[in-house]
């Protein structure tokens, strides 16, 4: 088949790794995947031209809104896989909630990361079909029902061998010595939704008590307004660095090296940063967010926080602790690899493409 797969593709996010992995899955069974950025398309009329000249027999869509949207009406079919912000916070609109209702309505299926995304959307639909029924006097019609799969991501890191530790602290401007350095690393895009400033002053307090830990926020320039706020709180805080985006070879090798990995996000699909984290045998301290406890099991496979202060107390506990250090390392690197297989990953989605595969009565 020959399909047009829609995404956002800022380079080294989230979604665009997410994306590039589906695709391979998909071309790996024989299927032409033409993939294209979601934000390069204003209207469905432009989609409409893009599959003509493209002759795409079916479509997929990484994003319920942001590419579900662009795909409806196109007489193909089309699946969705969930991003994580359509159903933690895009649903919470009421003009967003009705489109992707829709979008859903036509998808012949949809892939949530984990079972809570997956109850999640099923509720909020449940209740678009209810409040319908009411207003038109129809019967309810549970169309996210018995369509939506859960299936985690699969995870697969590459850290680059060659990578020299001590040339990126110099770059960080670290001066530390590397064999006493705690470095903390938040992996994000610069944008709201990932809160990289949630924890800035308590670490940088901490910083002051114990030179010796240091904060280094990683990812891309996302929100162009956002990032200078960032960078303007970042300059005046001490033991807190900030660097760009990095090919990704090259962020696991920094993975690799960190004493922990942190994430701070106000909300989360699944953290493939969290997950890469316990692949690499990195510890993780997490915020206490549906997404992220949906992955980490405190004190298990990682540490969760509710306020930056526990997250000092927490991160405290770790570096005093090497007992509880190794077995969440243990266990997260366990909880991966027998929960989040890369070939668990590319025989589930070879295995949903084929329901885009027929007439809609098939």
């Amino acid at each position: 088949m020959r399909l047009l797969f829609l995404a956002v593709l800022r380079p080294h996010t989230g979604n665009a790794v997410t994306a590039q992995r589906v695709r391979a899955h998909l071309e790996a069974a024989g299927h032409v995947c033409v993939l294209k950025d979601a934000f390069d398309f204003e209207s469905p009329s432009e989609i409409a031209n893009l599959i003509l000249a493209e002759n795409c027999e079916a479509a997929l869509a990484l994003h319920l809104y942001r590419g579900g949207r662009l795909l409806q009406g196109h007489q193909i079919p089309f699946g969705i896989i969930f991003g994580g912000t359509d159903v933690n916070e895009d649903a919470n609109q009421e003009e967003k909630n009705t489109v992707m209702g829709r979008v859903l309505e036509e998808a012949r299926f949809a892939v949530a990361f984990t079972e809570s995304m997956k109850e999640m959307a099923q509720a909020q639909w449940k209740a678009r079909q209810i409040s319908l029924a009411v207003t038109r006097a129809v019967p309810v019609q549970p169309h996210a029902k018995g369509k939506i799969y859960v299936q985690s991501q699969g995870i697969a890191t590459t850290p680059n061998a060659a990578f020299n530790w001590n040339t990126f602290l110099q770059r960080s401007e670290i001066n530390h010595s590397a064999d006493n350095l705690h470095i903390f690393l938040l992996i994000c895009g610069l944008r709201q939704v990932k809160d990289p400033l949630y924890l800035v002053d308590a670490f940088s307090e901490w910083h002051q008590e114990e030179p010796s830990v240091y904060l280094v926020i990683a990812g891309p320039e996302v929100d162009p307004v956002f990032t200078r706020e960032v960078k303007a709180k970042v300059r005046r805080a001490a033991g807190v660095r900030l660097i760009g985006e990095m090919p990704q070879e090259d962020l696991h090798a920094v993975v690799k090296n960190c004493f922990a990995v942190v994430n701070s996000s106000v909300s989360e699909g699944m953290s493939a940063a969290i997950l890469e984290a316990m692949d690499l045998e990195v510890p993780v301290l997490a915020r206490n967010i549906p997404g992220n406890a949906a992955v980490v099991k405190h004190e298990v496979t990682g540490l969760l926080f509710s306020s930056p202060q526990e997250f000092v107390h927490l991160a405290k506990r770790l570096l005093s602790e090497p007992a509880l250090e190794k077995e969440i390392v243990v266990n997260g690197r366990e909880y991966v690899r027998t929960y989040h297989s890369w070939q668990a990953e590319r025989d589930a989605y070879q295995q949903l493409i084929r329901k885009l595969e027929g007439s809609a009565e098939d």
